[in-house]
């Protein structure tokens, strides 16, 4: 397999290694701004020179970002080439435009290392789906968020000086907002709810609420109970269709999701034989990363198409009702007062989101337990 790799930053050149001692892949041409010099690939400036050599099999993308990735990664199917992504916005944002010419071409499309950085979940989803019917997927899918919220919890800092430290190791980018207010997370729930119930989510039936507004005083009230916050993503069938959201969510001690540490990522699926399965791993990094994308190539190599057949568009109804810790401005019902925010009655998860829409200062977690 020839590989034609579309950027050389951080999980580029993780492929780029993991495949040059491999007889059955190389890559071939990438596609870098920069001047850079490979001993066993030709650097390349314009797309057309990966997309029309016939030579090239596979276009692994890895740009990162909605534009130009996604017109090279649709010039790349048009051309009849399989496409390898770890672009969870990428896949999310123009699902309904390119499952449709993956299946008219009938190539590959492969994007595991999309969701779960280094876990094979998407993959896994995949093998589980043909023999039982998934009933839910979620759990903890960004390790930023879950690296702040795991040093607030157990070192006592502050929100700020958590995000601080995320960002001096690399974790967290200079501007982390699509991190810390959950729309990575939401991405990977929305792609993983699609591949699970073989459906098309509609992105604008499921709300996100990130963590950026936590603060220390707020992690020592759910301490305090004997309580952990977590970024908690969740995906599910419904008797009437799916629900699906984002948001902060408190566990017991003790449980799985709340003894995560540091960066890993913890998400799981509910399926009607299996129950519960659960996979632990580093959620992104170059070589975690770049590991599954090769898995994808080895996939494509073996065959192997998209993860489910195209569902038709579907939205979301979130109905469903719980209990939240509030704090900012509530003016609902409300049931206890731990100090910084109050525990409300059970209200809608549309409900609360749509109050938070109109607080943006304020912070809401849902109380799981």
């Amino acid at each position: 397999m020839n590989i034609g790799l579309l950027g050389f930053g951080v999980v580029g050149r993780g492929v780029y290694e993991i495949t040059e001692g491999r007889t059955d892949m190389q890559v071939t041409k990438v596609l870098c701004l920069e001047d850079i010099q490979l001993p066993d690939a030709e650097a390349v400036k314009d797309i057309k020179a990966i997309v029309e050599d016939p030579s090239i099999h596979t276009v692994v993308e890895a740009m990162g970002g909605l534009h130009p990735a996604f017109e090279f990664v649709r010039a790349a199917l048009q051309a009849g080439k399989h496409v390898v992504t770890s672009n969870k916005a990428l896949v999310c944002a123009f699902y309904d435009e390119l499952l449709p010419l993956v299946r008219e071409k009938g190539v590959s499309f492969r994007c595991t290392a999309a969701v779960g950085g280094g876990i094979g979940w998407l993959s896994e989803l995949e093998r589980s789906r043909r023999v039982q019917t998934i009933t839910q997927v979620g759990g903890i899918m960004n390790g930023t968020c879950n690296y702040i919220l795991d040093n607030m919890t157990t070192q006592g800092l502050s929100y700020e000086e958590a995000l601080r430290q995320a960002q001096a190791l690399g974790y967290a980018e200079a501007n982390p907002s699509t991190d810390v207010d959950g729309i990575d997370t939401w991405h990977k729930v929305i792609l993983s709810s699609n591949i699970a119930f073989g459906v098309s989510l509609d992105p604008k039936t499921v709300p996100v609420a990130g963590i950026r507004n936590i603060t220390a005083q707020d992690v020592e009230a759910f301490k305090a109970h004997r309580l952990v916050c977590k970024l908690i993503s969740t995906g599910k069938r419904t008797e009437d269709g799916y629900s699906a959201y984002v948001q902060p969510t408190l566990v017991k001690q003790g449980q799985p999701e709340a003894a995560v540490p540091m960066n890993y990522n913890l998400i799981t699926f509910l399926g009607d034989t299996s129950e519960r399965m659960s996979f632990f791993g580093q959620g992104a990094g170059r070589y975690p990363t770049a590991y599954n994308v090769v898995q994808d190539l080895v996939d494509v190599l073996s065959g192997k198409g998209f993860y489910a057949p195209y569902g038709g568009k579907a939205a979301a109804d979130n109905g469903e009702t719980m209990r939240y810790y509030v704090r900012g401005g509530w003016d609902g019902e409300e049931s206890e007062n731990w100090g910084s925010g109050v525990i409300t009655e059970p209200v809608s998860v549309d409900a609360m989101h749509s109050w938070l829409k109109d607080h943006p200062d304020g912070f809401i977690a849902a109380v799981a337990c």
